[in-house]
């Protein structure tokens, strides 16, 4: 078994529908790879995400605006694996893809925002993403003091899931590769995917929200003219 200082550097992991990618996905990922000391952080577009109704634009189309939106940035790289799968977008099995890939020493690290990890036990077979990965959980400044609480109240079972898993120093994130959850803040942008679309649907401009890059591409292709 290595040692922690032998073991490759921790990988980010951010997954989300990016429909489209704006300034506050990329942010929180840029936040993370400071605030956790990550190698990498690893977009990872929805294909068919379970939990929401179909996306605005097509997965190619999403694939492609991730694509832009970190060109540029060496820390920031899209993953396709869900979006190129024919399987709804469960974490678990994205996670049991990526495990298999990097091998079982890289530690991972997939990003939640707090309100998705306060819903993790709906999530489709999610004890066993402590198995395959680190958590780490997003808060706006001051709602986790020295990482004590989450905001809110956690309910019963993923505070006893959670209660031995706790760290609040990111170098702890090397002892190996999955099974702690570690608070971090980030900084707070009211920006929303929905909020670009309505701005796009209405006619608005949403410059300033989102990449330059990816606004081009979505005029090009005349995305979100119709939505909703």
């Amino acid at each position: 078994m290595p040692s922690s200082s032998a073991r490759p550097g921790p990988l980010g992991l951010l997954g989300g529908t990016f429909d489209p990618i704006h300034l506050a996905h990329l942010r929180l990922a840029e936040e993370a790879c400071e605030a956790l000391a990550l190698d990498k952080v690893r977009l990872i577009p929805a294909g068919q995400p379970p939990h929401r109704g179909e996306p605005g634009s097509t997965p190619d189309d999403r694939l492609h605006m991730a694509r832009l939106a970190v060109s540029g940035n060496p820390r920031l790289e899209v993953d396709d694996g869900e979006v190129r799968s024919p399987r709804k977008s469960y974490t678990v099995l994205t996670l049991e893809r990526l495990r298999a890939e990097v091998g079982p020493e890289q530690p991972l690290v997939l990003i939640l925002g707090a309100d998705a990890f306060q819903g993790l036990p709906t999530w489709h077979r999610w004890t066993e993403l402590f198995e395959l990965t680190h958590i780490a959980v997003a808060n706006r400044p001051g709602y986790a003091p020295h990482g004590r609480r989450w905001p809110g109240a956690l309910s019963p079972e993923l505070d006893e899931a959670c209660r031995q898993r706790q760290i609040t120093d990111p170098a702890r994130l090397r002892e190996r590769s999955c099974g702690y959850v570690i608070p971090f803040d980030m900084t707070p942008l009211a920006i929303s995917a929905s909020l670009i679309r309505d701005l796009v649907r209405t006619g608005t401009s949403p410059r300033y929200l989102l990449p330059d890059s990816v606004l081009d591409y979505i005029g090009l292709h005349h995305l979100y003219d119709n939505h909703e």
